[in-house]
């Protein structure tokens, strides 16, 4: 019997155990002390839909529209998308970590009276505003003073929101000097003192259509309009509409304008003061300064823009070429044998040693142009040789001449000639005698 009560007795403190265990496992852990708690639960940066921001002793007002956020007060313009986003996202997942005061008798030292930075915002669907106070640094600097107008206590954020926040009404704004869809441009048009330049997009290829019919370089092109497209505004001089002969754009130093089918977006630079230039977007009443570079960027010589590559062919896209030197021609032509193989063969049928040919290929159609001039070098009239590839997508013909240790090439569908590095023709020269 008495081994019964004990069996029983310790069956009992088991099970009490085992209960107690269960109870500390399932418990919901105490937060631990100064665990960062949201200064403003339940907000979702996309549901945020206006903003005001009181820094430096400006106000701006902003609010969420159809076509994105716009500046409403103290001035109607466009915001700056990236800004905006970084406060929305901020306020959503803003966080305070420690209480420095629970009901301070003065806020001064803190620099909350009056708050150096305030944020205000509304959510979709409720009127009332949720704000937050921003003061100065801790004494370390690593935070920020920070409260909220319903609560007396100070607590501390982190001190990289300063940089968030912190923006004037000009920061806010977006600052892009064209409104352009730079995927859409299909021509571009440079104006600089007697100088125009005019560049058209057939399909994925650009070419110079003034003051020379050419091919143009396509990195260089696209280049220069992405840096137009890119453009900043460093400061705002006038916000409504000002006479052009203050800031020089009643006679424009440069005009800049990006096409994209019907529509067009120009630029024009006026006078430089103080290392910066003014500018005008012609849609758009402000009057902005604008970076030095950009004009240098942008605005270049023709031959610039000229494409370098001699040959349009590839070794690999060549069906036929000719090599003409005084009274001999050599020809060759790609041809396709019964297993569906590529060879390449002289006129008279002899089948030519592939890398050879690859290797002869290769260097003609890597001849590139150093520089440009506007008139045929006259070298030209006696050429050491000429050239024709035929190809997938149309042909080339191109005559070389030499003066001296110059080398001088011109293309039959463009005006002008090219120089280039006589060594790389002279390699080419080789490479088609080995052919021999």
């Amino acid at each position: 019997m008495q081994r019964l009560v004990s069996t029983v007795a310790l069956v009992a403190v088991l099970g009490g155990l085992v209960g107690y265990i269960y109870y500390l496992d399932t418990r919901e852990p105490a937060p631990p002390e100064n665990a960062p708690q949201k200064a403003f639960a339940s907000v979702e940066a996309d549901a945020i839909e206006e903003l005001r921001i009181v820094a430096g002793g400006e106000t701006t007002r902003l609010a969420k529209a159809e076509g994105g956020w716009a500046i409403v007060e103290p001035v109607r313009a466009d915001a700056d998308a990236g800004e905006v986003s970084s406060i929305t996202g901020s306020l959503s997942s803003l966080e305070y970590d420690q209480v420095v005061d629970e009901k301070p008798a003065d806020l001064k030292p803190f620099g909350l009276d009056p708050a150096r930075i305030e944020v205000a915002f509304k959510v979709k669907g409720q009127s009332a505003e949720q704000r937050i106070l921003i003061g100065e640094k801790t004494p370390v600097g690593e935070n920020l003073y920070a409260k909220l107008p319903g609560s007396p206590r100070v607590f501390l954020v982190q001190s990289y929101i300063d940089s968030t926040f912190n923006k004037s009404t000009f920061a806010l704004r977006d600052k892009a000097v064209l409104k352009v869809d730079r995927q859409k441009a299909d021509g571009l048009e440079l104006k600089a003192g007697p100088a125009e330049i005019v560049l058209a997009k057939s399909g994925d290829n650009w070419s110079l259509v003034k003051p020379i019919a050419a091919r143009a370089d396509y990195a260089v092109v696209e280049g220069a309009i992405e840096r137009l497209a890119s453009g900043q505004m460093q400061a705002l001089a006038e916000d409504q509409d000002a006479p052009p002969s203050r800031y020089g754009l009643d006679t424009p130093t440069a005009t800049m304008t990006i096409k994209s089918g019907s529509s067009s977006a120009t630029l024009l630079l006026g006078k430089t003061e103080n290392a910066v230039v003014f500018a005008k977007d012609t849609n758009r009443p402000v009057i902005f300064t604008v970076a030095p570079t950009l004009r240098s960027d942008v605005v270049k010589d023709v031959g610039e823009f000229r494409r370098k590559d001699l040959f349009d062919f590839r070794s690999f896209t060549a069906t036929h070429v000719e090599f003409t030197r005084g009274a001999e021609t050599q020809a060759f032509d790609r041809t396709k044998e019964k297993d569906g193989k590529d060879v390449w063969k002289a006129a008279g049928g002899k089948t030519l040693d592939a890398t050879k040919i690859e290797g002869l290929l290769a260097q003609v159609s890597g001849l590139r142009a150093l520089s440009f001039d506007s008139a045929p070098h006259p070298s030209l009239k006696t050429p050491v040789l000429a050239v024709k590839a035929v190809f997938e997508k149309g042909s080339d013909t191109v005559t070389f001449g030499r003066a001296g240790a110059d080398v001088y090439a011109s293309r039959s569908d463009e005006p002008g000639s090219a120089k280039l590095d006589a060594a790389s023709l002279d390699e080419a020269i080789k490479a088609l005698d080995a052919l021999k």
